[in-house]
């Protein structure tokens, strides 16, 4: 018997249905691991990577353990940042889809707090948010905790990187002490254990050995000089041509140098840093996802939890600081067996980084002059995809097949035409050829969409 089957465990029909709706047919390492261990309430520390599959490593058993008559918090998700706790959330709510009425909430600094105070009281089953925001709102009391039956810790070591440690223990301190705890880690530092002696019992321990090689993707270390690593990314991106790269950079002031002279350039590029609005950067993630540009420019921390369908390259602007870095941000691509590109840029003084992280991967990766792989023709990558914002989303009622037919209805745009739809609780996108933008726009602007007209935005 295959353990690795979806079906050998102890789930409803309806769940196992949806699993395979979703394209979950078999598990990945940290699921095989874990889920047998959180179904039957056991406290868990479990050490895995962003794309390894713990999403629903923890989101099965949280979900398949609620009541969904109590409209009351039973289950709280807290992330690092507000990009991971999007990510989440979207990810439970399709794993939601065979139960109705489990309402998931999303709440992080940078929306309006009378926003979410209305999401919550229309009841919420599961919260995911960042802890400064749920700090906010058990401090206005409007989020109440005494009801939580599992807590999620998720890139625990994240959070505590960034300096969230007094704003985890407080809220951890207004969840009764019965719950299940199940906290996940890249790594397994000593203040990870310290807070785990604190406040689990007799927690399961489950690792996934972080992938050191990844030998799906073709890595490559460039040498150059430090004044001509902006020519080198423009050589990489018009000789490789990748349908999608993400540029890491290990500053803002780096990031936004490298955006401004891309941008110049003509690129479909887009920034992602710490100095952005969220509504900005949420709108720019959108636009990467949905290749309406196709080179996205990010620090590590702007891009932790991101999560890309079929990211071609990875550039590292910049050799990161330590070894696991390294391997955080080429893990991005080569995903899912498909192939990935990865390049590191540095300068004589960086050479030292490149030895290290050789040494921690333990695989001899070649190092070549910029000039042995520029090439191409030189002309920026351009999308041939254009976003639009509809000012409406789950909350309205919205859903995909609501915005395909408002653009494909009679005399409408090709469906060829019409790429990824994603609703959002209060914003949904769509994207559309670039040739039929125009008509679509339009499409959209004078049709009404379940019985009502929105505003509608090119990203």
């Amino acid at each position: 018997m295959d353990k690795t089957l979806f079906s050998n465990l102890q789930l409803p029909e309806a769940l196992l249905a949806n699993l395979e709706t979703l394209g979950y047919l078999e598990m990945t390492p940290i699921q095989a691991l874990a889920l047998p261990l959180a179904m039957i309430g056991k406290d868990l520390i479990a050490q895995a990577k962003t794309g390894s599959g713990k999403t629903a490593a923890f989101g099965i058993p949280l979900l398949n353990g609620l009541d969904v008559l109590d409209p009351g918090t039973q289950a709280l998700v807290i992330c690092p940042t507000r990009e991971l706790s999007i990510q989440v959330s979207n990810e439970m709510r399709r794993l939601a889809r065979y139960r109705n009425n489990i309402k998931v909430v999303t709440v992080y600094g940078g929306q309006a707090l009378s926003l979410q105070r209305a999401a919550l009281e229309q009841g919420a089953h599961v919260v995911v948010g960042t802890p400064g925001r749920i700090k906010a709102l058990l401090s206005r009391e409007i989020l109440a905790l005494d009801g939580v039956r599992v807590l999620v810790l998720d890139e625990a070591d994240r959070m505590l990187e960034m300096g969230f440690m007094d704003d985890v223990i407080d809220i951890i301190a207004a969840t009764p002490k019965t719950r299940q705890t199940l906290l996940f880690s890249a790594t397994y530092p000593e203040n990870i254990q310290s807070l785990s002696a604190r406040f689990q019992r007799d927690p399961a321990r489950v690792n996934i050995e972080a992938q050191r090689s990844h030998s799906d993707i073709e890595q490559k270390m460039v040498a150059c000089g430090s004044t001509a690593k902006f020519e080198a990314v423009v050589s990489l991106l018009s000789g490789f041509e990748p349908q999608s790269a993400l540029i890491f950079c290990n500053t803002k002031i780096a990031a936004k140098e490298v955006y401004a002279y891309l941008d110049e350039l003509g690129f479909s590029v887009g920034e992602l840093h710490g100095d952005l609005e969220q509504r900005d950067r949420e709108k720019i993630l959108m636009r990467f996802r949905h290749q309406g540009c196709r080179v996205l420019v990010a620090t590590d921390v702007a891009a932790r939890g991101l999560d890309i369908d079929e990211l071609s390259a990875v550039i590292n602007f910049e050799a990161p600081h330590d070894p696991e870095s390294y391997v955080h941000r080429i893990g991005r691509t080569g995903r899912a067996g498909k192939s990935g590109l990865a390049f590191t840029l540095f300068a004589p003084g960086e050479r030292h980084k490149i030895d290290a992280i050789r040494e921690f991967i333990g695989a001899d990766i070649p190092i070549e002059p910029i000039a042995s792989l520029s090439g191409g023709t030189g002309r920026p990558l351009v999308s041939d995809k254009v976003t639009l914002c509809i000012a409406a989303g789950r909350k309205d009622k919205i859903r995909p097949g609501d915005v395909l037919g408002a653009l494909t209805g009679e005399g409408g745009i090709d469906g060829k035409a019409v790429g990824k739809i994603d609703v959002m609780d209060y914003d949904a996108y769509v994207t559309v050829d670039r040739k039929a933008a125009k008509k679509a726009f339009a499409r959209l602007s004078e049709n009404k969409i379940k019985g009502r007209k929105y505003k509608i935005r090119i990203l």
